[in-house]
């Protein structure tokens, strides 16, 4: 008899271990300012990124993913939570997030998932429902970065994107514990502003040259005043030392200096401004890398040198076009490289199978369409967010939906995934019927977007809007009354605001219903939004 309860117990205790070991991994890829647009699986015309691809082409591609507030760390928190920017509190770069929320992490972590974060978190130095971690401290540095670990902080020599996929791998291959399933977030700190590659992919990509954007000189005819006093203009506002990497010495024997002065936003309708100093990632690099970096930098300012003085504002902005798109897509080259090493590693150690894998971004990016840098906006660029899983075995490989989905969504579709039950008070929808091409089961029909950051850093007026696949309405509030309606099927650049055409005002009237209805069922208000009024 006691050789049978024996026998029982270890059957028992096998059959448990069976079923933490079936329940899949997560592996959360996030990149800082990732555009659609510099995907090859999107479009290939800037860049070609065969590894991130490769989860499109082994899994499913998302063309109308979206975001609730185009901003780092509002974005952030909302995938964390499960909830809109006014709910957690965390709605703007300043306001500070509502540590009171649960978090998805902290779910996995009580379902006895084994749960790790490396790279870039953008807010809070202790992030709750982690075995592990190591991040960034705010945004961050490109070179020899410092890290804040649960146990200790440390400064790593080195590039930050080939650090945190080290820290990633290390993870996985030393500390992971084999009997539980894992619920890993890989977090880029690349291509975030002032893209700055390793010197490598800054040798390679300097000299190259890329397609301009149709819209890149875009007046800003038929849209709000929102459009037209935005300060994120490639000519005007983009940084010659920071940004496009002149040494400063050069600006200033050729007496142009006005593009290195930003202003920090208003405070009490006082204008603020800073000058900009040469570039602070270059700054931390120890003299062998600056000697790497310089062959580079010494062929910008002589370029600069030679040509600027006798350009004219188009040709400028084109040079400094330029001068973006090779450092921002030269730190996407690294980000797909450092990808491909850690599907790699799935593959080579029998993980492919059953690890869910995602790679997004937190927001969009402009590259040059409407004369812009940045984000913010609920325009596509800015608002629209890559997103591509794999799951194989789960997910039909390379294939491809337009439903519209959010990074709200995130929370409760892994949870979902890992049969942990998801808070009644999450906000979003599992993607699950998406991801078993279920879309009979999905009923959503438009998101709902809401942005705060004003008055501040490139002045994007404050606004909330809904999208469908169709259409999209936007109300610009705070300190002006201004409406946008753009048809997206007949206008995909978004080009011509139709809000005053007689032909649309039937269905304008409809979308200003669909939106009160949305925002009272996400619990958003004109009486809440004074409460994050600066």
């Amino acid at each position: 008899m006691r050789y049978f309860f024996q026998v029982l117990a270890f059957l028992l205790m096998n059959s448990s271990l069976t079923a933490q070991q079936d329940r899949p991994n997560i592996l959360f890829i996030m990149s800082d300012d990732h555009a659609y647009q510099a995907i090859s699986a999107y479009d290939n015309k800037l860049l070609e990124t065969p590894h991130i691809d490769r989860i499109a082409e082994e899994g499913m591609l998302f063309s109308n993913a979206s975001v609730t507030n185009s901003i780092c760390a509002p974005s952030r928190a909302t995938i964390l939570t499960g909830k809109f920017s006014h709910i957690n509190g965390k709605v703007d770069n300043i306001f500070p997030f509502d540590t009171a929320q649960v978090t998805f992490p902290q779910l996995f972590q009580k379902a006895g998932y084994q749960t790790a974060m490396f790279g870039k978190l953008h807010f809070g130095n202790n992030p709750k429902g982690f075995d592990d971690f190591l991040i960034l401290p705010g945004q961050g540095h490109y070179i020899n970065p410092k890290f804040i670990g649960k146990e200790k902080d440390t400064i790593i020599t080195g590039y930050v994107t080939d650090i945190i996929t080290d820290l990633t791998i290390n993870w996985l291959e030393e500390k992971r514990d084999e009997t539980k399933p894992f619920m890993m977030m890989y977090l880029h700190k690349a291509p975030h502003r002032a893209w700055w590659p390793s010197p490598e992919k800054f040798a390679e990509f300097y000299g190259k040259e890329f397609p301009e954007p149709e819209t890149l000189f875009d007046d800003y005819s038929n849209r709000s005043s929102a459009a037209v006093s935005a300060e994120m203009n490639i000519l005007k506002h983009m940084h010659l030392m920071q940004d496009n990497k002149v040494y400063p010495e050069t600006i200033k024997a050729m007496g142009d200096l006005v593009s290195d002065i930003t202003y920090t936003g208003e405070d009490r309708g006082v204008r603020k401004a800073r000058a900009v100093t040469f570039n602070r990632p270059f700054n931390r690099a120890n003299p062998s890398q600056k000697k790497q970096y310089a062959k580079t930098l010494d062929k910008i300012s002589a370029d600069f040198k030679a040509n600027w003085a006798t350009m004219d504002d188009k040709a400028k902005t084109r040079w400094k076009y330029q001068r973006y798109m090779q450092d921002y897509l030269a730190t996407i080259s690294s980000v797909d490289d450092n990808v491909g090493r850690v599907l790699d590693y799935l593959d080579e150690n029998n993980l492919r199978d059953n690890t869910l894998v995602v790679y997004t971004s937190d927001q969009g990016f402009y590259l040059g369409e409407h004369g812009w840098y940045d984000k913010r906006f609920i325009y596509n660029e800015s608002f629209k967010t890559p997103l591509l899983i794999r799951w194989p075995n789960k997910i039909t490989a390379g294939i491809t939906s337009d439903e519209m989905v959010q990074n709200l969504d995130f929370a409760q579709t892994f949870l979902e995934v890992a049969g942990i039950s998801a808070p009644d008070d999450m906000q979003g929808e599992s993607l699950m019927p998406l991801l078993e091409e279920n879309t009979a089961a999905w009923t959503r029909d438009v998101v709902y977007y809401h942005y705060y950051e004003y008055p501040s850093v490139h002045m994007v007026k404050r606004h909330y809007g809904i999208v469908s696949k169709e259409y999209k309405l936007v109300h610009y509030y705070y300190d002006i009354d201004e409406w946008e309606f753009f048809d997206r099927k007949a206008d995909p650049k978004e080009l011509n605001n139709v809000y005053h055409d007689p032909a649309y005002q039937e269905l304008i009237k409809k979308m200003k219903i669909k939106l009160k209805d949305v925002r009272k069922k996400y619990k958003d208000s004109d009486e809440l939004s004074e409460k994050f009024i600066y």
